[in-house]
């Protein structure tokens, strides 16, 4: 038979049996070094030293065990702090397409995060309950229509302020500021 250019030409002996091949026997929570940015802003709890986001790290990762979400793997990072070489550890959270922090730092500038979830949990509690009260419905519809229209007022009020304002004539002012000066310096001549 010819030699084809594609499969490599290999001798398997007869007495040969893939099956008597030993399995390499790896640890589940077997480390890997990783190189990786840091997700977050964080302070480190033992010096306090600030870690911003986008700091490179070469980290230890490994699959947290008993741990998944939708047959998604966990993982967690290991990572030291660059003043102190404390270790700092998170976790992937896949829930929130986020990392969650585990220990050895402090997450930084959260506000923004829990006013999203507050607003999500609030509507969440809105939808839940118009869903079994129709009169609920209408009650926020005319609250919302009320509200906007405050609002319009509101706005409509500043618009005509500012206007008013507006009307201040500068050329005026500045003739009677430099009258009062004309009359200080004739007051200092005598």
């Amino acid at each position: 038979a010819p030699k084809s250019a594609l499969s490599p030409q290999k001798y398997y002996p007869p007495d040969f049996d893939p099956a008597k091949i030993p399995k390499l026997k790896l640890p589940k929570d077997r480390q890997y070094v990783v190189r990786l940015m840091a997700p977050f802003n964080m302070r480190c709890k033992t010096c306090g030293e600030y870690i911003y986001k986008g700091k490179k790290f070469n980290a230890r990762k490994e699959t947290v065990q008993n741990e998944v979400y939708l047959g998604l793997p966990i993982f967690r990072f290991y990572i030291k702090c660059t003043r102190c070489l404390a270790e700092i550890t998170f976790k992937t959270d896949p829930e929130n397409t986020d990392y969650t922090m585990e220990h050895g730092a402090t997450r930084n500038f959260q506000a923004e995060k829990l006013l999203e979830e507050e607003e999500k949990r609030m509507q969440k509690e809105r939808e839940e309950e118009e869903l079994n009260n129709p009169m609920k419905v209408l009650e926020n519809r005319t609250k919302d229509s009320k509200l906007e229209m405050e609002v319009l007022e509101n706005l409509q009020e500043l618009k005509e302020l500012n206007q008013r304002q507006a009307n201040v004539d500068f050329e005026a002012m500045l003739k009677q500021y430099k009258e009062l000066e004309e009359e200080q310096r004739r007051k200092e001549q005598e």
